[in-house]
């Protein structure tokens, strides 16, 4: 697929995702070692995350959902303090506090993930609201999967943002199962997309192993929201290449799924795909690639050891951050 988005952007689009994929790399040989507790991989889906926010600005905001690494690298996010995090380390991007499902970082958009299924749909709609009351005109992005497209707040919301046509893009991930679940079984319609249509927006599908094409329906979105023409709904069919979380595959009873599906998916890695456009098209040669993922894995590694050193954080700390003002009084 050839492109004409600049060098500089697809070169940043192969780093974030690289990050990505050394990060959770990395995640599951600490799991493994007893360093860490169970963590949701993004591995497989880079592409979604990072061709969607490489379309948009700093400035633009974005929230995202339990598999809640991918968002907040893809958008810019500091490799350190979201390791750290993880480690429960004071340094981290909540001191310790929140742990891998909560990474936020205003100062690149990120407004953080939850691992309450859907909840991070009406959160990046009232950004959104926020922005075209202040006359901000930034966007609000949220990366929700397939399971949450059937809550009732994924509904609401995208109701919402149509009715007041609010510069909104719902991304849905759909990575085939929530959880163990097919959404075949639990979707009515042939595409999370389709439902676009009861809420008067424009719908589209996207090959979600794509980066390239992430980034342009991604683009149009924001086109259209900063001209306030309102939301974007879009799909993109993407495709987990591990369990649920990492631990899952332990206790889960029954086979959902073939490896033989695993395998015809892994067939096409996004980083994969991304690189041989890059190298067929003449952006970039492959030792410049394999320069930027051997960066990205000697940031991770730093950011590992970042986190290992960082101290704990005190137990007077405990209720610091908590609450706007003073403590309340138990």
């Amino acid at each position: 697929m050839t492109s004409n988005i600049p060098k500089d952007k697809l070169m940043l689009m192969l780093e974030r995702m690289w990050r990505i994929r050394h990060f959770e790399l990395k995640l599951t040989e600490m799991y493994g070692a007893g360093e860490i507790g169970g963590v949701h991989l993004y591995i497989g889906e880079e592409a979604v995350a990072v061709g969607a926010c490489v379309a948009m600005e700093d400035s633009d905001y974005i929230a995202g959902n339990h598999r809640s690494h991918g968002h907040p690298i893809a958008k810019g996010a500091n490799l350190k303090k979201a390791m750290a995090e993880i480690f429960g380390r004071v340094d981290g991007y909540c001191k310790g506090k929140g742990g891998s499902m909560h990474l936020a970082d205003f100062s690149v958009g990120i407004l953080g993930e939850s691992g309450i299924v859907a909840s991070s749909v009406p959160v990046a709609t009232g950004a959104a609201l926020a922005s075209k009351l202040e006359g901000k005109n930034f966007v609000s992005a949220v990366f929700f999967g397939d399971g949450a497209s059937n809550q009732g707040a994924c509904h609401e919301a995208m109701n919402l943002a149509s009715v007041w046509e609010l510069p909104t893009i719902f991304i849905c991930e759909n990575n085939q199962y929530a959880v163990t679940t097919s959404y075949r079984d639990t979707v009515a319609v042939e595409h999370i997309s389709d439902r676009a249509q009861a809420y008067n927006m424009p719908g589209v599908l996207v090959d979600g192993q794509d980066a390239i094409a992430m980034y342009e329906a991604t683009r149009e979105a924001v086109r259209r929201a900063r001209n306030g023409e309102g939301p974007t709904l879009i799909e993109a069919l993407t495709y987990r290449f591990e369990e649920h979380s990492l631990g899952l595959e332990k206790i889960r009873k029954s086979v959902y799924r073939e490896d033989s599906e695993i395998d015809e998916w892994r067939m096409r890695d996004p980083l994969e795909l991304l690189t041989k456009n890059i190298v067929d098209t003449g952006v970039a040669t492959q030792e410049e690639c394999d320069a930027i993922s051997n960066a990205a894995h000697a940031e991770v590694e730093e950011a590992a050891e970042f986190a290992r050193n960082s101290p704990f954080p005190d137990e007077s700390q405990l209720y610091e951050d908590m609450f706007s003002g003073e403590m309340p009084v138990v």
